[in-house]
């Protein structure tokens, strides 16, 4: 039969979001629901003194307003459970009487329509006693900073080191060394669909939540946690899920929801409870991606060899933990870059501020890691007088190379191999003399204010949470027909963001068990059917997801061949295992397998008005095995398009703590207008030696050298360098002077 690993099926969902049909959480409805509108805070940091509610209770259509008194367990969080569900006097916990960004809940209002709901919410009265804010993690990292969270004793989230060799000996042997201290800034998710869901509580007496997530188990475990209920008693649902990027791997409505609709059940008042977020409630009420502020110095011969490095990194972790942990880990071993440097000294870490918590988003770390490693290795570059792509070939990771953690990289080490076809695919050679741009783009004679760049960048992404977590997925696999393979029912929890996971699962089912495509279901987007599957994040589900339904599939087909009707087969697939940071030195194996990727940028700076239009970009990225190259391609030029808008026009402003871009009319993203010119995707294939049919994840891989190659574009055009974007009209203008 045809072969449907590495075929371009098309999505098994596409139809039904093209023609409309697909439910996503905001579209269902129920007969008899109740509207919900939360209270925010809307202040940064302050104790709540008194809620007064009766204003609102006393309205007509209002069913019921609670506050922290009526929740269970007044507590949530996906890593440490530092959150209040909602924050007020009454609470079961010690602290939660106070806000901390401005997005922290006070009250939920029921009504029998959402336009009640809203006009009862400003009917509430709450009496604040403001307290000092802390809005820049470097005052909140300092010694005796005022604790924002009063049961800590430190402000400080995480920190990790690295200790490999000797820095101090290393930059003496340093011909050249350059400093720098480099920012990168918070960017909003903007996915299409706002936080939504529906809640009721079932014929067996469960809390039905039906809401958008990343991660069925883990929303499970939450909503069970603060509610104070049994796992059993908790069944989340994933409808259609439109774009998730990160932002729906933390909480949002889900435990409100589910909270919502058991006190009513608990009053006798048997309804559904709904809930639709603003796009401002979004903007304000979930997590963005975490601000980095780099101190570097980096050290290299004359001849080209990178002697040493030394950075110390920093992160705005906002509010509350979300997954900071996990990101900063991530940026810490790629702030090296994907270089083989003998002599290396990191800190890193994160603190508590008043701003709004900083999550998960595409990429997880690495962009910003990898912003400053790649940035370093471009200045100095131009201090050797060396062409950028000679200085990486001179450093760059092979087989078998030790990374900063003084252990190489796991599954196979082709960055080497992705950065020299990536630069032989825009325009330079290896001749006698090195690697050289023979081939470079030409400015416009006839208008000299358009001044013509090319950056290259490059850098590597973890597949995997991975850093001692146990990588695991399950799946199950059903085999039915009589003679011959009439239907096969693959099991499988992923969360489809639009990614097409649903799609490469069910491949890897028709490939395992030899059927064709059109003979598989999907099911799994509840908690009672798809197992624990994993997190759709980190890179991770390719891997993880089509190994579990590979072993699944393979195990099923043998019983089918032994005649077993209906033929059933469940496997969990573990991981390679790996190892956390060493608290001293950073050694460890801290990732099951890497993608790879370079880019370039060839673009052009209008001097006169400050903006920027890239004429060509190239990505070039080792995966280890296309399953659906149509879905590859969307994945690399997708993403590589939102970090164009993270370096060129994203600007998220903060200003004491308050948010003043809240909606998409002044937190700008990226529109048709702005694609480059012409985008070039190349796709490479070395199998990873414990991927599934060699495949690895690719959803992240791109977002990490793009804005380090469109700075070092627009530096190569003005001689200027920008260290810290996005490159709005109004900072490049200031950085050439101009205003």
């Amino acid at each position: 039969m045809t072969k449907i690993i590495g075929k371009s099926l098309p999505r098994v969902d596409a139809h039904a979001k093209v023609i409309g049909t697909a439910q996503y959480s905001g579209d269902i409805n129920m007969p008899n629901m109740a509207y919900m509108k939360v209270l925010f805070a809307r202040r940064p940091h302050a104790i709540v003194k008194s809620i007064d509610t009766s204003a609102a209770e006393a309205m007509p259509g209002v069913i019921a307003v609670f506050t922290a008194k009526d929740v269970p367990n007044n507590e949530y969080g996906l890593q440490i459970s530092d959150q209040p569900v909602l924050c007020g006097p009454g609470s079961d916990k010690p602290y939660a009487d106070r806000v901390r960004f401005v997005g922290d809940h006070i009250a939920l209002i029921l009504a029998d329509t959402e336009a009640i709901a809203a006009k009862a919410r400003k009917l509430i009265v709450v009496e604040y006693e403001d307290l000092p804010l802390i809005t820049d993690p470097r005052e909140s990292a300092k010694e005796g900073a005022m604790l924002l969270h009063p049961d800590k004793d430190t402000n400080i989230v995480v920190s990790h080191r690295i200790r490999k060799g000797d820095v101090e000996v290393g930059f003496a042997l340093a011909d050249v060394i350059v400093e720098a201290e480099l920012q990168t800034p918070y960017q909003e998710h903007a996915f299409l669909q706002p936080e939504a869901g529906v809640s009721y509580i079932d014929d067996d007496g469960r809390v039905v939540v039906m809401a958008a997530g990343q991660w069925l188990k883990e929303e499970q475990e939450q909503i069970a946690h603060s509610l104070n209920l049994p796992m059993e008693k908790v069944h989340v649902i994933h409808p259609a899920i439109g774009g998730a990027f990160g932002g729906r791997e933390d909480i949002s409505v889900q435990i409100v929801l589910g909270m919502a609709a058991l006190r009513l059940h608990e009053r006798g008042i048997h309804r559904p409870v709904k809930i639709v977020w603003t796009r401002e409630e979004s903007i304000i009420g979930h997590g963005k991606r975490h601000p980095f502020y780099f101190k570097a110095r980096w050290g290299a011969t004359k001849e080209g060899k990178i002697v040493a490095a030394e950075v110390d990194a920093l992160a705005d972790a906002g509010a509350y933990m979300y997954t900071t942990n996990k990101v900063v880990g991530n940026a810490t071993l790629m702030v090296a870059g994907p270089y083989e440097i003998p002599h290396v000294k990191v800190d890193s870490r994160a603190a508590y501020t008043n701003n709004i918590p900083a999550a998960a988003v595409r990429g997880f770390g690495a962009p910003q890691g990898g912003f400053e490693a790649e940035m370093m290795v471009n200045k100095l570059a131009e201090a050797l007088e060396m062409d950028p792509v000679e200085l990486r070939m001179k450093n760059i990771l092979h087989e078998g190379s030790l990374m900063s953690v003084q252990t190489p990289l796991t599954g196979n080490a082709t960055i080497d191999k992705v950065t020299e076809r990536c630069a032989e695919e825009a325009g330079w050679q290896n001749l006698d003399s090195g690697w050289t741009l023979v081939d470079a783009p030409k400015a416009d004679e006839q208008k000299p204010h358009l001044k013509r760049g090319i950056g290259f960048a490059c850098g590597f992404k973890n597949t995997g949470f991975s850093f001692g977590y146990q990588e695991n997925s399950w799946s199950k696999v059903e085999i039915h027909g009589d003679t011959e393979v009439e239907r096969v029912v693959v099991h499988h929890g992923a969360a489809d963001v639009g990614q097409g996971t649903h799609t490469v699962i069910m491949q890897a089912a028709a490939e395992a068990v030899g059927c064709s495509f059109d003979k598989v279901e999907f099911i799994g987007e509840n908690t009672d059917l798809g197992g624990d599957s994993g997190s759709s994040s980190a890179s991770r589900m390719t891997f993880m997801a089509l190994n579990a339904v590979k072993g699944a599939g393979e195990r099923a087909l043998e019983k089918w061949q032994a005649k077993e009707r209906p033929a059933i087969a469940e496997y969990k697939y573990l991981a390679p295992k790996t190892t956390p940071y060493d608290p001293e030195t950073g050694e460890c194996t801290p990732n099951v397998a890497y993608g790879h990727c370079a880019q370039v940028a060839d673009l052009e700076v209008d001097t006169e008005t400050g903006h920027i239009h890239i004429h060509n970009m190239i990505s070039t990225s080792d995966l280890g095995k296309a399953i659906n190259p149509q879905q590859v391609v969307g994945q690399v030029e997708g993403g590589t398009l939102q970090m164009i808008g993270h370096t060129l026009m994203e600007d998220f402003i903060h200003q004491d703590g308050y948010v003043q871009t809240s909606e998409l009319s002044t937190y700008l993203i990226p529109t048709v207008l702005d694609i480059p010119t012409n985008f070039k995707t190349v796709i490479i294939e070395h199998a990873d030696p414990n991927g599934p049919w060699g495949a690895r994840g690719v959803g992240e891989m791109m977002t990490v050298p793009t804005s380090a190659c469109i700075v070092a574009a627009v530096h190569d055009a003005t001689g200027v360098w920008f260290n810290e974007f996005p490159l709005t009209p109004e900072r490049v203008l200031r950085g050439l002077g101009k205003i």
